[in-house]
């Protein structure tokens, strides 16, 4: 009859649709990794959490201040002040600034080098062994614990104080101390005027020396090189560097002249010119034309035989070779003086290359003995400077050994104040009440690192980014409830703020007992927080309502089994046909909640050929309420859950009921629950406020993605911060909140 049944139900063409048609499933990206940061709410949560740990460290560690500060000896102080340096800076003694090296002070009292010596064991030494006259008990090292020296703020002032808990011993020691300080002064004063004369004494011979050869040193330069001024000099060779170049390019105009004047002569016109220009060459030409106009004038009268043309012929003849020479002789002349006019250029040129080149050298060499004469004079003026200073300073100090100068001054003889400077019972039990209060907080702050569980929504909103269905206030009524006993064996952390019915009408009596403290309406905050949970789920997708879901959580105790039950009979109540299944095969409590027996349950029907009604039992009363137990516990829970028995069940019951609800194991290191969640709707885990171990959690979302499972959302349970919010309304009497209804 099962069989047929199941095989009716399971018809490929049914109406079941796989709830992966409709919800994504999810990925790691919805479970962020979990970081460490806190706000001022998270801060102030944690404050209230914790108030009785930090309450009890501050407490131990106020009583322990408040002991030690009662306990403490009373400490008296005392203390004196030095006027160390001249008020008027004029008067400052001892100032001798030689070049680089400072004898004594110029810039002012080295305060924390003086403060050193004056508590250092060579100088005080002698003032201990005058105390131990009078207080054999002190030492150096007692000394200096009881001693503090420093400076009076900005002034040139140094105060010397002493505490202990005797006041004579304190007004004895200041005596004795400020008077050692203004004895120490006066011979530091002494000794110093005196070295400053011995230094200054030694050392003028010597600046006298150096200041003697500097300027033997400056003669000698100026001797050598001619050299007064470099400025001047360097100017003059400039001037002179230009005359000789301006010469040298009129010379060079004089050769270029020359030279193509004696290329000239080389030329047939060149010498015709100079023949030409030649006196004596004119007269032998006029000459020989003369000859021959006579000789044209004698032959029109004889033969050219006869003897006076041959006679005029022969003296022409003659005067040839005449005119020849003195031609030849005048361009020899005129060559000669052209080669030498081109030689004596060509020398005077040179001459002025020469010297022009000479000065270049000198005017190269002037930034040299420049350097040289300014090195010599800066050294001439150093020491003159030095020397200068050395015999003003020696007048200087020899007047101040005249003088009768005046040491450190005590303007505030040794006082001591009238009341202990320690113990300050105010201000070490306020600096006691922080520190305590801090240590309180760290303590705080470390427990609560050490703590790996959820303490508030805000901070399980942060972390994991899934929806929050809803969330179940925590009810301490739990703890009184008669079904909740050892003998039954049920752990208190699985069921955190529920009640056991025992059919309707006790649910009617458990939630009329609830509205003394905190109803709505006759119904308890938890009832009501499951109707919203129940409400959310079926907003999830409002084309294809939840058909099936499974509860789990990552860890036992997250109160899963409690949610399912109580969820059940939420739907029930709001006219769902629901089914509730116990798929928890390892540790089952659904029969425990709903006070059914356990003989026959999913473990028989899975493994025998069982009707699904004869292991289905309705709740008394509550007749669309179905619930189907575990069974006996059977040794290898995995195997059943992810037979092919178990899906054909599965099919039948979702096409039987508007709402399946399987409490399945929880899902760290069980793989109960994803054997059977691919098959259903979706999985809605449980997180329990400050129970639910946060790398639990996280173990299960980074196991989640290798799973196709639809996860819903989380369901908060054991929220205590809401307790208070229901409590404000639901602790009203009825007849106030009928008065306040009349007024809305």
């Amino acid at each position: 009859m099962l069989d047929k049944q199941i095989a009716n139900h399971t018809n490929p063409n049914s109406n079941i649709i796989p709830s992966s048609r409709f919800f994504p499933h999810s990925t790691l990206s919805e479970f962020p990794e979990e970081g460490s940061d806190w706000n001022l709410r998270q801060f102030l949560s944690l404050l209230q959490r914790r108030a009785i740990i930090i309450t009890g460290v501050v407490t131990v560690a106020m009583a322990g201040v408040t002991y030690s500060t009662l306990k403490q000896e009373n400490i008296y102080q005392g203390n004196f002040q030095i006027l160390v340096e001249p008020v008027n800076n004029d008067n400052d003694l001892g100032k001798i600034n030689i070049g680089d090296t400072n004898i004594s002070r110029a810039n002012g009292l080295d305060y924390e080098s003086q403060i050193q010596v004056l508590k250092s064991p060579e100088l005080l030494q002698p003032v201990v062994k005058k105390l131990q006259e009078s207080y054999p008990d002190i030492t150096y090292t007692s000394l200096l614990e009881g001693l503090t020296i420093r400076r009076f703020g900005a002034a040139k002032v140094i105060e010397v104080s002493y505490k202990s808990n005797d006041t004579q011993k304190i007004q004895f020691v200041l005596d004795a101390i400020s008077k050692f300080y203004l004895n120490y002064s006066l011979d530091k004063r002494q000794t110093k005027l005196r070295q400053g004369v011995q230094f200054v004494d030694k050392q003028l011979p010597e600046i006298q020396k150096r200041v003697t050869y500097f300027q033997k040193e400056m003669q000698i330069f100026r001797q050598r090189y001619n050299f007064i001024d470099p400025e001047n000099q360097s100017q003059a060779i400039s001037q002179e560097i230009q005359f000789l170049t301006q010469q040298r390019l009129s010379i060079n105009q004089q050769l270029v002249a020359a030279r193509a004047n004696y290329l000239s002569l080389q030329g047939e016109e060149g010498q015709l010119a100079v023949i030409n220009s030649a006196p004596l060459y004119q007269q032998l030409i006029v000459q020989q034309r003369q000859l021959d106009t006579q000789i044209s004038g004698e032959l029109t009268r004889f033969q050219p035989d006869n003897p006076v043309i041959q006679s005029l012929q022969e003296k022409r003849d003659n005067l040839l070779p005449i005119i020849n020479k003195e031609a030849q002789r005048a361009l020899n002349i005129k060559i000669a003086e052209a080669a030498s006019l081109i030689r004596k250029a060509e020398v005077d040129s040179q001459q002025l290359i020469q010297a022009e080149q000479q000065l270049q050298k000198k005017l190269e060499q002037l930034p040299v003995l420049s350097r040289q004469y300014t090195d010599i004079q800066r050294s001439l003026q150093i020491a003159n400077e030095s020397l200068n200073r050395f015999l003003a300073n020696r007048e200087q100090l020899q007047i101040q050994v005249a003088q009768t100068e005046l040491p450190w001054e005590l303007i505030q003889a040794p006082t001591q104040r009238e009341y202990p400077i320690s113990p300050n019972i105010t201000s070490s039990l306020l600096m006691g009440l922080v520190a305590s209060s801090l240590l309180g907080i760290g303590a705080a702050l470390l427990i609560e690192e050490m703590d790996n569980t959820y303490h508030t929504i805000e901070s399980l909103k942060d972390k994991i980014r899934l929806p929050i269905l809803g969330t179940l206030p925590f009810d301490k009524t739990v703890s009184h409830n008669p079904y909740l006993n050892p003998a039954n064996k049920v752990s208190n952390a699985e069921i955190v703020a529920t009640d056991i019915p025992q059919g309707r009408d006790q649910l009617s009596r458990i939630f009329r007992s609830q509205s003394s403290q905190n109803n709505y309406y006759g119904q308890g905050a938890f009832w009501e927080s499951l109707q919203v949970l129940y409400s959310n789920l079926q907003l999830l997708n409002s084309d294809q309502p939840i058909r099936s879901l499974i509860i789990s959580s990552s860890v036992p105790g997250d109160g899963k089994s409690t949610v399912s039950f109580h969820l059940a009979k939420i739907a029930t109540a709001m006219g769902k046909k629901v089914l509730l299944v116990d798929a928890d095969l390892r540790r089952p409590q659904i029969h425990r909640l709903s006070e059914l027996n356990n003989l026959w349950g999913l473990s028989n029907l899975i493994s025998s050929n069982m009707d699904v009604e004869q292991v289905m039992k309705e709740m008394p009363n509550m007749k669309d309420l179905s619930v189907i137990t575990s069974g006996p516990i059977p040794p290898d829970p995995a195997r059943l859950l992810s037979s092919d028995r178990m899906r054909q069940i599965m099919d039948y019951c979702h096409q039987s009921f508007d709402l399946v609800i399987y409490d399945a194991p929880p899902m760290l290191g069980l793989v109960d629950a994803r054997l059977i969640a691919p098959h259903t709707d979706g999985v809605m885990l449980v997180v329990r406020m400050n129970k639910t171990d946060k790398s639990a959690l996280a173990q299960v979302q980074d196991s989640l993605k290798t799973y196709p499972i639809n996860v819903l959302g989380i369901v908060v349970n054991g929220d205590k911060s809401q307790t208070n919010r229901y409590n404000s309304y639901y602790g009203q009497s009825h007849q106030e909140r009928v008065r306040n209804s009349s007024f809305t």
